[in-house]
């Protein structure tokens, strides 16, 4: 195997959001729009920026002791930077939240008043952008996603920052909830990690979902009965072929599923030998904590995510320390890495 070559800004950047063995244990506090919505739900008012900022402070300052890196939003949560675990990487995110529904195509904006290289002058170790995609949409709705990705991909290369891609399957004539599109969702899933593995995206790491949707694969505990999209069995097949047409490393997102369906989730990924490189996992660890916050304030807050938030995300550690490989490992190790 020839050595990879990738460059010393983008190594250290990967490696900052990686622990000592080179697996990604990552949490996701970047969500925006939906996150305050729950908050003011739960505090029974419309949540001000200053109540969302505070979340976040709390999470990132309770959670990060725990968490190889942290992916967070640069609109309200570049202060919970500050009190963050000093060996905690960070992900910043480039990309608005949502999308326009009035147009076609589910198309990726920008942050107006951000660049990979603003994010980098805030601490960036990596820039991560959400891409909503559908392989098997029109020609010219892909084509405008392609360039996008690509264009995010040649900034990150110009300041020499690691770029993580977030993907999610979708499909306009579907429900993504649904048993119909829980068959299609492998086919989806293994299509788009191998378009953006090529090298014209300049992609480095994958952030990816599991290639089923859990409560429709039957033989697991997290199957809600009925019909099922799949067996066990074949769901341990599926993750290898996800995996094998990946030709970067790949990190798999909890999707707001809960903290016991994600943790065996990734056990099944484990079993199938997936060769996932770790997880970047959000809600599945805090989101309980958002009605404690809503009803008694940060003090209840932090002492629930001391006590379950910490117990959550060190489980599923244990597990994803136990099941993923190093980053590293699809390129031959760190033997057969040049950094230049």
């Amino acid at each position: 195997m020839s050595k990879f070559q990738i460059t010393k800004g983008k190594f250290e950047g990967i490696q900052a959001c990686a622990g000592p063995d080179g697996v990604i244990a990552a949490a996701a506090m970047d969500q925006r729009g939906s996150l305050k919505k729950s908050i003011g739900k739960a505090m029974g008012r419309e949540a001000t920026d200053e109540d969302l900022s505070q979340f976040k402070v709390s999470v990132t300052k309770m959670l990060t002791p725990h968490a190889t890196a942290l992916l967070m939003d640069p609109e309200y949560g570049l202060p919970a930077l500050a009190v963050r675990a000093p060996n905690c990487g960070v992900l910043l995110s480039y990309e608005k939240t949502g999308y326009d529904a009035t147009l076609k195509g589910r198309l990726p904006d920008l942050l107006d008043e951000w660049s990979a290289y603003r994010l980098a002058e805030q601490g960036a170790d990596a820039v991560k952008i959400l891409l909503y995609y559908n392989p098997f949409d029109d020609e010219r709705t892909n084509r405008v996603k392609h360039a996008f990705i690509e264009r995010v991909g040649a900034e990150c290369q110009a300041v020499d920052k690691p770029f993580f891609l977030e993907i999610l399957a979708y499909d306009d004539a579907y429900d993504e909830k649904s048993l119909d599109f829980a068959r299609l969702k492998p086919k989806y899933v293994a299509a788009y990690m191998e378009e953006f593995s090529k090298a014209q995206y300049g992609v480095d790491v994958l952030k990816v979902e599991v290639p089923v949707n859990m409560k429709f694969v039957s033989g697991t505990l997290a199957f809600e009965g009925g019909e099922a999209a799949q067996t066990r069995e074949e769901a341990l097949k599926l993750f290898q072929e996800a995996g094998e047409a990946a030709t970067k490393p790949f990190i798999y997102l909890s999707a707001g599923v809960t903290d016991d369906v994600f943790r065996e989730t990734i056990e099944l990924a484990g079993e199938a030998n997936a060769g996932f490189s770790g997880v970047l996992c959000g809600r599945a660890t805090w989101q309980d904590g958002v009605a404690v916050y809503g009803n008694k304030g940060t003090v209840a807050l932090e002492t629930w995510l001391a006590g379950r938030g910490v117990e959550n995300i060190e489980t599923l550690n244990a597990i994803v320390h136990s099941k993923a490989r190093p980053w590293y490992a699809i390129y031959g190790g760190l033997e057969n890495i040049d950094v230049i």
